[in-house]
């Protein structure tokens, strides 16, 4: 299904190749939605960047294009503004069949340059820790990058790159000896291990020889050492088995769970390759990559004195792996703001080895309650498990306030669908570099952009459409939509913009610009909901706004899929 933009730039070609033969037009050939519909719906600015090659006064070949236009099927009428804009002003035969069509024909989105594999890396916990609140930004945010990009024909990746491999595992491999109480390890593998990873921490002050103690069996685990290997593997296997239960929760999926430990064998390569190219160098017994003083960055340090290796250079392997096993259209990285400087260095490094595919940070703001920030090893960190527990909860209270008949096992699956999908839209409809403050009670509301007033006005229609049928009014596919009042059409032509709010989403890595279409689209249908009669109108227009509503409703399905939030048939 071609894009109306694209098909109105098709027109355009056509017209100039006539009217203008032999011109180069690269670059000018821009059709886009007008901001308010008295201009017309869509526009173009051809006849102004064009005018002085062609020597030409750009009113007069506005009107020129305009004429043109108007033989056309999509266009109605085209009108001249301003200092040369064409407005066009499609046809309501063309809109209403195009709209018919939206979401039942893929979309064409070929023009895209899609050739390769995208990378998307994202959510990345450490092992042996809970989930907590620090980790909900970039599962959410990483998994609707995917999701956008699949939408658009991507082939994608999602990779989640674990932190399973360094200092804490001697750590834990200490605590595990001295302290584990073998009942709550059994009972709850990981919060036994947090609270030894929290003691040791605790303890370190006043007996320094523990971190000593655990560097020794980080040694032994680096080396190979049986026992400590079988242990470190216990804890990856006991952390993957119940990030699962959250991630499937979550609807949150993955590729690969290619963690650091998968590039370990590679460090030694990479600094080798560092140092032999001189990009890196040694500085006091550490391997050390120096920028430019233009280039902003501090020194970024690729192996430590003791033969340790860092982020940087688990990163630079993990980019040259990539490298041999992909196709790469582009790798992106969804992480917090606080590594840009580290991925400005990864991929400077990256660059002078000659990985050159393309790389993009995607950095995020904190997402937080009122009273601060959250760390692991201070303990006072809200688990994610509890933090949607706590948004299921809230989420069936609601619902039981706002619709007591439901059956009990439905309010249920309601209220888990409602309250994650409140938690993951509050996330995802903010911009993402922008710190987040969490409110339980505007994420919960049935009113303003929330994912409860999106699921909401879903399901009122799925609502409407099931009464048409208890009436013996059964939507009718081939139905014409028909375009009685400006509200109508106001809401079908927001549906035509849903592809390009996707695009416009994955260029910018930013899925709120989804969340903000939706909302729009939203407020659009309910206006046209409350001043319009749908069921009691007469067959013809009563076929065309239910087939109108039916389209707004697999719109506003698909848009909260790509978001990673699911919809209900009743509330």
């Amino acid at each position: 299904m071609t894009l109306i933009e694209k098909t109105l730039e098709s027109e355009l070609l056509g017209i100039v190749k006539e009217l203008y033969p032999g011109f180069d037009m690269s670059g000018k050939l821009f059709v886009q939605k007008t901001g308010d519909a008295k201009f017309g719906d869509y526009q173009t600015n051809f006849a102004m960047v064009s005018a002085k090659a062609l020597g030409r006064n750009p009113v007069e070949m506005a009107k020129e294009i305009a004429a043109k236009y108007i033989r056309s099927g999509t266009v109605e009428r085209a009108e001249v503004a301003g200092p040369g804009f064409v407005n066009l002003f499609l046809s309501d035969k063309f809109l209403g069949e195009y709209v018919k069509s939206a979401n039942t024909r893929a979309y064409d989105f070929t023009f895209i340059p899609r050739r390769g594999d995208v990378l998307v890396d994202y959510s990345s916990p450490n092992i042996a820790k809970r989930m907590h609140i620090g980790h909900l930004r970039s599962t959410v945010i990483g998994d609707a990058i995917k999701r956008i990009y699949k939408f658009l024909g991507y082939k994608v990746i999602g990779d989640n790159h674990l932190g399973d491999w360094g200092t804490q595992f001697g750590k834990l491999i200490v605590g595990y000896r001295k302290w584990l109480n073998r009942a709550d390890y059994e009972k709850s593998p990981i919060g036994e291990l947090e609270r030894i990873y929290v003691e040791f921490e605790r303890r370190t002050e006043a007996e320094p020889e523990l971190a000593e103690e655990a560097r020794q069996e980080l040694k032994k685990l680096q080396d190979g050492d049986t026992e400590n290997t079988r242990l470190w593997k216990e804890f990856v296997d006991m952390s993957l088995t119940e990030y699962g239960k959250i991630y499937r929760r979550m609807n949150v999926s993955f590729d690969t769970f290619h963690g650091e430990s998968f590039y370990h064998g590679r460090m030694p390569g990479i600094v080798k390759t560092l140092l032999d190219k001189g990009i890196a160098q040694i500085s006091e017994d550490a391997v050390v990559v120096f920028f430019e003083e233009a280039e902003h960055l501090p020194p970024c340090i690729i192996r430590k004195q003791d033969g340790a290796f860092l982020y940087a250079t688990s990163d630079l392997a993990c980019i040259q792996y990539r490298r041999e096993h992909y196709e790469i259209n582009r790798i992106i990285y969804v992480t917090d703001d606080r590594q840009i400087d580290h991925f400005r260095q990864v991929f400077r490094i990256s660059e002078r080895m000659g990985l050159n595919e393309p790389k993009v940070h995607v950095p995020f703001g904190f997402m937080k309650f009122a009273d601060g920030m959250f760390s692991t090893r201070k303990g006072n960190v809200i688990l994610l498990d509890d933090l949607l527990d706590e948004a299921v909860k809230r989420a069936r209270a609601v619902i039981e306030e706002k619709n007591p008949g439901l059956p009990e096992d439905e309010k249920d699956l309601v209220a888990e669908k409602v309250g994650i999908g409140a938690v993951k839209y509050a996330d995802l409809s903010k911009n993402r570099v922008s710190v987040v403050i969490f409110d339980w009670d505007k994420m919960l509301s049935f009113d303003g952009n929330t994912a409860p007033y999106l699921m909401y006005t879903y399901a009122r229609i799925r609502s409407m459409i099931r009464k048409a049928e208890d009436a013996g009014k059964n939507l009718r596919d081939d139905a014409s939509i028909l375009f009685e009042d400006a509200l109508e059409r106001a809401l079908a032509v927001r549906v035509t913009q849903f592809p390009v709010a996707v695009m416009k989403a994955a260029e910018a890595y930013s899925p709120n610009l989804i969340a903000d279409y939706l909302f729009d689209l939203c407020q659009s249908y309910n206006s046209f909901y409350n001043a319009l009669p749908v069921l009691k109108e007469k067959d013809e227009l009563l076929y065309s706004r239910l087939l109108l509503s039916e389209q707004v409703s697999r719109v506003i399905k698909t848009g909260l899929d790509l978001l990673g939030v699911e919809t209900v048939e009743r509330m």
